[in-house]
């Protein structure tokens, strides 16, 4: 993943004295926590996933820090929550849940992060410059926010989208290729999300506290195999985000050719600080213990943090704390989900717990 780029590596550092560059991240296995359909315990929903993953001893977690009008954040975490009326993603990260969430001892919060009152996806036909200013002013406000309530306390704090190859789409159908104007207007609007982060970096320099932003993509084979257009080919050259993340779910099943794939996408990433050329993760692995038998999901979860180790990513994300994916509604029992979870709906740990924790407590 090492890519020799240095000049240009250089004139970006000394553009952004807020960021600090590691020579070689530390790998943090992470895990996710976002619309569960079930819940154990009597606490606000976000607070029980975060005590859950905590107690894994995971340094790192995922979440919806959302407003859009498809998945918002109190859709997201519905069981025992009281959410108050927000119109900004600024007032959102500054409401009591979600204080109360950052106020725990992780090092990185993962926030899949979308404005308020249009859904994830508006862009895909109609991109405005009214939009694109809309955009960059709720990610420099929620950016100044973010720098200046957690100056000194030594997190990173990760704003990006869900799963773009899918979002650009009219369809989930990786068959179908996503239009010139998608992918242009896809492009505008990574851009003013990046431009609003990196506006609030370069007025707010609050030491010990990072804010970044990141692309989240998820169908490389076809790019890289076939040359057909996609946001690792299309997009993130153009973005040059702080980080690109890699839900790997079309290749987990083969780790040779995700490794493969990731290395490509790394190829296209232009290195930025804090990381370099090691920009690159993956933002969502795992497998459903009610789909693949107990060897087939240890040989896929091992795979990608055997392949996050080799490439030297900064984070590696479990999906997730509790299924999200129902096979039966309502769910009452273990056979209702798919499988998908470091707990099942009777409160017995999976499998992948397991694999996790040491995983943890062995280190990278």
């Amino acid at each position: 993943m090492m890519r020799l780029v240095l000049l240009p590596f250089i004139l970006l550092l000394m553009a952004k004295p807020d960021l600090v560059v590691a020579e070689q991240p530390v790998l943090q296995i992470g895990v996710a926590h976002a619309s569960g359909n079930y819940h154990l315990t009597q606490k606000p929903f976000l607070d029980e996933g975060a005590d859950q993953i905590a107690t894994l001893g995971a340094k790192c977690i995922k979440v919806y820090l959302t407003l859009d009008t498809d998945r918002p954040s109190p859709a997201c975490y519905p069981f025992n929550m009281q959410w108050p009326i927000c119109h900004t993603l600024a007032e959102l990260a500054g409401s009591e849940p979600f204080s109360r969430l950052f106020a725990r001892p992780f090092q990185t919060f993962v926030c899949t992060t979308f404005r308020g009152g249009k859904p994830a996806g508006y862009w895909r036909t109609n991109f405005s410059p009214g939009d694109a200013i809309e955009e960059e002013t709720q990610f420099y406000e929620l950016t100044k926010h973010l720098l200046k309530t957690y100056r000194g306390s030594g997190k990173t704090f990760v704003l990006q989208n869900w799963e773009g190859d899918w979002a650009v789409r009219p369809a989930f159908d990786p068959k179908i290729d996503p239009t010139p104007e998608a992918l242009a207007n896809m492009t505008a609007w990574f851009q003013a999300r990046q431009r609003g982060i990196e506006r609030a970096r370069a007025e707010i320099h609050a030491g010990g506290v990072t804010v970044l932003h990141c692309v989240e993509v998820c169908l490389l084979k076809a790019g890289m195999d076939e040359n057909r257009p996609c946001l690792a080919n299309q997009v993130v050259p153009k973005v040059a985000p702080d980080l690109v993340s890699y839900s790997c779910w079309e290749l987990q099943e083969n780790p040779e050719q995700m490794k493969r794939a990731m290395q490509w996408l790394a190829g296209l990433t232009p290195d930025r600080p804090p990381y370099g050329s090691h920009n690159v993760f993956i933002g969502e692995f795992g497998s459903p213990e009610n789909v693949f038998p107990p060897d087939k999901q240890r040989a896929m979860i091992e795979g990608s943090l055997r392949i996050s180790r080799e490439l030297e990513c900064p984070f590696a994300i479990f999906w997730q704390v509790y299924c999200n994916e129902a096979a039966h509604e309502p769910v009452n029992a273990n056979k209702d989900v798919r499988g998908f979870g470091l707990f099942r709906p009777d409160g017995t740990k999976t499998g992948a717990w397991d694999m996790l924790s040491a995983a943890i407590k062995n280190g990278p």
